[in-house]
């Protein structure tokens, strides 16, 4: 079971204590102004069986989303990581990274933090080629963090789930260093 961690941040996989946590986060509409149609997602029960999806996908493609700890208090900040992106058929196939903080957590740099390691563990560990993050046009927060990423836009299109115009950015995986480079003297 995959554990990451960095300077400020644990990344994990899901237990029941992050129901109530998460169901706020998810509850929130400032946090999900963004999301889809921007609906607020309702209740524990509801958030359960997202994140018995999101435990799935660990399952089913050998790669998902984590739970997102701070490591200085052991709260659940929200999460980071990888998914298929079914909901928008045109990038097919690819995977896509994505994150969800819960508004404390905003302005510190930690989604860019926990970004930056679920990005280093699909290209590192899982092998994969490339990965694409969508960001609805507007969200400006989230395309900063993709810039940061070094993700750079490839193309827009509109969510065929709830009509949004979105970006699709996208990065490969680091090549090899160029070992054919004149290093005469």
């Amino acid at each position: 079971m995959p554990l990451i961690q960095t300077p400020r941040l644990v990344l994990r996989r899901w237990r029941e204590s992050d129901v109530a946590p998460m169901a706020v986060i998810n509850a929130d509409p400032e946090v999900m102004r963004w999301i889809g149609d921007g609906s607020v997602h309702d209740g524990e029960e509801q958030t359960r069986s997202t994140m018995a999806m999101w435990e799935r996908g660990w399952e089913t493609e050998g790669f998902g989303l984590f739970a997102v700890e701070d490591r200085a208090t052991g709260e659940l900040a929200g999460f980071t990581g990888l998914s298929v992106p079914h909901y928008l058929p045109e990038v097919l196939p690819a995977v896509e990274i994505g994150w969800r903080l819960g508004r404390p957590f905003w302005g510190r740099g930690l989604a860019t933090e926990a970004a930056r390691a679920a990005l280093d563990f699909g290209f590192a560990d899982r092998g994969l080629e490339r990965i694409v993050s969508v960001a609805q046009v507007g969200n400006v927060a989230s395309e900063r963090i993709m810039n940061k990423l070094g993700m750079r836009v490839e193309r827009a299109t509109l969510d065929p789930y709830c009509g949004r115009a979105v970006r699709v950015h996208a990065l490969n995986a680091p090549g090899p260093p160029d070992v054919t480079a004149d290093r005469s003297p």
